[in-house]
């Protein structure tokens, strides 16, 4: 399973995941959102904190590679593999899921449906109309909620969206990721007295994007 999925990362996708500034955390979710709905790369990807417009065109570049290499059912088929690889990964005391917006909501979707475990969606910050809820979906108050994310590489943001979701009454112990960029395999979020699971590493994909070229 390992295999097929770091395979399927770099190949199908095409995406840098391990690269530059602005490509390699909500680039792939944007590419599987693409590759599913159809959309044109512009339509699903923003330009993020700190991307020049060379990066930015760089992303829509990826994004236009990944739709032309993959189908609607190669994208159901990932989600549905990594779910499968990350089931063993979710601690057993966990009550619910909150994917984080927006690379962790097709993933905790995914894992959701093959667990069973209730799902939340966590917006960065809560709109001011419609529900102006924080968290959608299942309730999260007083339950032991594991936060999904796609890729962690600083943690800054899963360290506010979990002391978020703590203010909202969750349990929040432990963080699951699809891969783990970070350089200090998570050392902000160990602060905040969060363990982090990760499915790869960016060690891993350097090493089968190196076999890979050899």
């Amino acid at each position: 399973m390992l295999v097929v999925l770091l395979f399927t990362a770099i190949t199908i996708f095409g995406l840098k995941i391990a690269g530059d500034m602005g490509i390699g955390n909500t680039t792939p979710a944007a590419a599987l959102i693409a590759v599913l709905t159809a959309s044109a790369p512009a339509e699903v990807t923003g330009r993020g904190t700190g991307v020049d417009d060379a990066t930015l065109a760089r992303k829509a570049s990826a994004i236009a590679s990944a739709v032309a290499r993959a189908d609607g059912t190669q994208g159901v088929d990932l989600l549905a593999r990594i779910a499968a690889a990350l089931a063993p990964l979710v601690p057993t005391d966990t009550e619910e899921l909150a994917g984080l917006e927006m690379g962790g909501i097709p993933i905790v979707t995914a894992l959701s449906m093959h667990t069973g475990i209730p799902a939340a969606f966590v917006r960065k910050e809560a709109k001011k109309y419609g529900t102006a809820r924080l968290a959608e979906g299942a309730d999260i108050e007083g339950r032991r909620v594991t936060v999904v994310e796609d890729v962690i590489t600083t943690g800054g943001q899963v360290v506010i969206s979990t002391n978020q979701l703590r203010e909202l009454g969750a349990k929040v112990d432990h963080v699951l990721c699809v891969i783990d960029r970070s350089p200090d395999h998570g050392a902000a979020l160990a602060a905040e007295g969060l363990a982090m699971h990760a499915l790869l590493t960016r060690a891993q994909l350097d090493e089968a994007a190196a076999r890979r070229g050899s």
